[in-house]
């Protein structure tokens, strides 16, 4: 006896040749009962492995026909046997086929079973090209015992198909058609990544990375969000970053502002004195038209510090760097062409052309995005690295040969020396900047801008108020030394000196 696995076979599709009710049959088996032939085992045995129980008087009905397919096959195979042996056994007459050349009849004893087989398929062969295909369509399928049934579930007739798909019962135990697939489709926010050495069909599902989507099912590849946009935390959906920059409304912003327009407006009051006492020997002293050129400079550096906050643009980004080197490059050149001029008075020396040495490198600026998780730091970056180098090549430069000229002429005789105050100044200007490098390469975000905002701010109230505090305290508060003969009296008594000592 044929044993089936209910779990391997349940769920299979299968094609079975056409039953069909034979004639009798039903009701032959209806009356066949043991109680009736007590003597037939094989009809006893048959009865209780079919219906599980003893014989009994009783009618049993049966399974239903369609799944009797092997006994209508055997039906079909006997009647077609016992029709070869009919043929066999018949004498020839009018009516047999072409070919049977038969002339007298054969006996049971000679018949050779090879001679039924080509009976039979003679038959078949004259008669099948008229018979069409039929085929029932059946599905092994699990019963509450836990037991394997056949169901029909369609027919198929030559070309036309009939099938009833809701009676098919799948190997999961349901109506759904289940998936070919090896693995299940990926959801949003993952991609496909093929399994080395198997089918297409079989592969994993990888979480998109961050910055990166997926918004479809079965996506192959995840897509990158735009440069102002980040991923959500289910990589589903591109979310707007938070924009951060150094703003004028928050603490940091508000404090160097204040900062600066200070700065900017202690530099107009210092510029009004000068110009109200500009015919005073104080002011002429130093040359007035250098100290009104540094004051609008020192002005500009105040001024140039604000275009570093706020949200960057295109325009403030080309406007700030270039105002910066521009500010910073006439001032520090305005502080050493007055050193100059203090040499040159004491030693003789005709004064340079001191617009000689105002000049600046201008370059551009670019606006730049800084990528960071979930906001996006704008600030300007440089166009050229080599640009701003230049600049503050220039300027350091500029403040070092500054820096020399003064510290060699601290010492000449003077009631008002302000080669003192020059070098002062720029040892301060020296020590900002110097500390800015490693404070600016260390520093990240909007905190870069505010540690050059500081670095500027710093060094013009350095030269601010080392060069012009000790001249308006004069101006304003000692006007009895803003005289020519208090300032030359240190200078003739120096010269009287000089004369002796030449003398002797």
């Amino acid at each position: 006896m044929l044993f089936i696995n209910p779990f391997l076979a349940s769920g299979v599709l299968g094609v079975a040749i056409r039953s069909s009710a034979i004639t009798g049959f039903e009701n032959y088996l209806r009356n066949l009962n043991p109680s009736r032939r007590p003597d037939d085992k094989f009809l006893r045995e048959f009865w209780e492995n079919m219906f599980g129980c003893s014989p009994g008087p009783q009618i049993i009905l049966l399974m239903p026909l369609h799944q009797l397919v092997l006994t209508y096959n055997t039906y079909l195979a006997v009647y077609a046997a016992a029709h070869a042996l009919h043929s066999l056994l018949s004498c020839p007459n009018s009516n047999s086929p072409p070919g049977n050349n038969s002339s007298t009849c054969l006996s049971p004893k000679h018949i050779k079973p090879i001679e039924g087989k080509h009976i039979i398929n003679g038959d078949l062969m004259l008669s099948g090209a008229d018979i069409p295909a039929k085929y029932d369509l059946v599905n092994w399928q699990n019963t509450p015992e836990g037991t394997l049934k056949l169901v029909l579930i369609g027919h198929m007739d030559g070309f036309d198909l009939l099938l009833n798909e809701s009676a098919i019962q799948w190997s999961t135990g349901s109506n759904q058609v289940p998936l070919s697939v090896c693995s299940e489709s990926c959801p949003p926010g993952t991609r496909m990544a093929t399994r080395k050495g198997e089918p297409v069909c079989c592969f994993d599902c990888i979480p998109c990375a961050e910055g990166e989507i997926s918004n479809t099912t079965g996506s192959p590849h995840c897509k990158r969000c735009p440069l102002e946009f980040w991923s959500n935390a289910k990589r589903t959906v591109c979310i707007p970053r938070q924009l951060d920059f150094l703003s004028f409304n928050e603490t940091l912003g508000i404090t160097l502002t204040t900062v600066a327009v200070s700065g900017a407006m202690v530099t107009t009051a210092v510029f009004v004195v000068f110009l109200y006492h500009r015919q005073t020997p104080m002011v002429r002293a130093n040359n007035s038209e250098l100290s009104f050129l540094l004051l609008v400079s020192l002005k500009l550096c105040f001024l140039c510090s604000l275009v570093f906050i706020g949200r960057p643009s295109v325009w403030a980004c080309r406007f700030q760097q270039a105002a910066f080197g521009i500010s910073f490059v006439l001032c520090v050149s305005c502080l050493q062409v007055k050193t100059i001029v203090v040499l040159a008075a004491f030693l003789s020396a005709s004064s340079p052309v001191y617009r000689s040495e105002l000049q600046s490198c201008p370059f551009f600026m670019i606006k730049l995005l800084l990528i960071k998780p979930f906001h996006v730091t704008l600030k300007c970056a440089m166009a050229s690295v080599v640009g701003f180098s230049l600049v503050l090549g220039y300027i350091g430069l500029l403040a070092c040969t500054c820096l020399l000229l003064a510290f060699l002429a601290r010492k000449l005789p003077d009631n008002f020396n302000e080669a003192k105050l020059i070098t002062f100044s720029m040892l301060i200007f020296c020590a900002v900047w110097v500390a800015f490098v490693p404070a600016y390469v260390s520093s990240t975000g909007k905190y870069t801008v505010a540690v050059e905002i500081f670095a500027i701010l710093a060094s013009s109230y350095g030269l601010l108020f080392c060069i012009f505090a000790p001249k308006c305290f004069i101006i304003l508060l000692r006007p009895e030394r803003n005289t020519k003969k208090h300032l030359m009296s240190r200078n003739l008594v120096q010269h009287k000196k000089n004369n002796i000592i030449k003398r002797k």
